[in-house]
């Protein structure tokens, strides 16, 4: 009896063990490096890939005259900065505006405002060329941009958050849309800050 009590207990340690060395690690992790960047945040100061080395970041790819999936993303990333904040996880926001000509500095920091958006650490870049940020959607992000059709503004994007290592790699990517996964994203920020990779 003592034996088979001895067995269970060690085997409810091996579980028990394994399911807690489990939440350290983010499974199927991308392995995707961002290019070399540089552009302005919307108070005029230079931010680049250089500039975020040793930072845990989240990404995404919007503009301000998005009338379908950018409101809601800009929401939903408001809410995880603000869940990122409570949990104390150290975070930068970077938001690449797709239609950079119209997103003039001003636009963009009354965008993120509006939205609930902290600024404090949330930057969101333009001040480039469409080309440019295109080039850095689909070579480092995976992610698809177009030009808007003829008659239109708006621009075809991704709605995928990012979530970047401190050497500027790409671990994983998450919907931003819909059904966001905040726990997941908060719990995968903190194994980033814990283990620096």
């Amino acid at each position: 009896m003592k034996r088979i009590l001895l067995f269970t207990t060690y085997l409810l340690l091996i579980i028990i063990g394994s399911a807690c060395s489990s939440e350290k690690t983010i499974s199927d992790k991308l392995d995707w490096d961002v290019q070399k960047f540089e552009a302005t945040d919307q108070g005029g100061d230079t931010v680049s890939l250089a500039d975020l080395k040793g930072k845990v970041w989240i990404a995404d790819f919007i503009f301000t005259g998005c009338t379908t999936v950018c409101p809601p993303m800009t929401a939903n990333m408001a809410k995880l900065q603000e869940k990122l904040n409570e949990a104390n996880a150290s975070v930068e926001v970077v938001s690449f505006s797709v239609d950079p000509e119209r997103d003039t500095q001003d636009i963009r920091k009354k965008y993120i405002s509006s939205r609930g958006g902290d600024l404090s650490n949330w930057s969101f870049l333009g001040d480039y060329g469409f080309d440019y940020v295109k080039d850095l959607s689909e070579s480092s992000f995976k992610s698809a941009v177009g030009k808007p059709p003829k008659g239109s503004d708006q621009v075809s994007h991704g709605t995928r958050f990012f979530l970047v290592n401190q050497q500027g790699t790409i671990v994983k990517q998450y919907d931003g849309y819909s059904d966001v996964p905040y726990d997941k994203i908060v719990d995968h920020v903190k194994i980033l800050n814990s283990k620096g990779d």
